[in-house]
């Protein structure tokens, strides 16, 4: 028996959250002049929430999505689309409702755990570079003295070694 990956989307679910997806509507004032049966066809609304569901399961980058999910800026461009169109907001809404109605929700035990703050630089977190601080002591010089530099007379063969 195949075990379900983390990412796959059931019937079930699918039933769920169908409902759910914003619809594309044409601009009526904006002219579009495109022969019948010409253009690509629209992605299927599974395949796209399926690849979405994979790249947030997953971690990966948009641009490695497996090509099985179809274009990767196609699917991104959806997922910005969905996500201004509220779909996800409406999608989690629904998904506390049904966990509420089956587990029951402890609405005065709960606390938020997060933070609102900006994610710190590389520089911010690690610090500097460990062989940049301070001064190089071969180009420092010693406050009231010259720099040391050895006086050889190179004409003069008595003085050299």
């Amino acid at each position: 028996m195949a075990t379900a990956k983390a990412w796959e989307v059931s019937d079930g679910f699918w039933s769920k959250v169908e409902p759910l997806i914003p619809k594309i509507r044409r601009d009526n004032d904006k002219g579009y002049h495109r022969r019948r049966g010409a253009g690509r066809k629209p992605m299927e609304s599974r395949k796209i929430f399926e690849a979405i569901v994979y790249v947030l399961r997953t971690g990966i980058q948009w641009k490695a999505l497996p090509k099985e999910y179809g274009s990767s800026s196609s699917i991104h461009r959806y997922f910005r689309k969905w996500e201004t169109a509220g779909f996800f907001l409406k999608l989690w809404k629904k998904g506390l409702a049904e966990y509420d109605d089956l587990e029951g929700i402890a609405w005065r035990w709960q606390s938020i755990d997060g933070s609102m703050t900006k994610a710190p630089t590389a520089r911010e977190a690690v610090g500097p570079n460990p062989t940049d601080r301070g001064k190089k002591w071969n180009e420092a010089t010693h406050s009231r003295r010259r720099t040391w530099s050895p006086v050889v007379n190179r004409r003069d063969r008595s003085q050299q070694a």
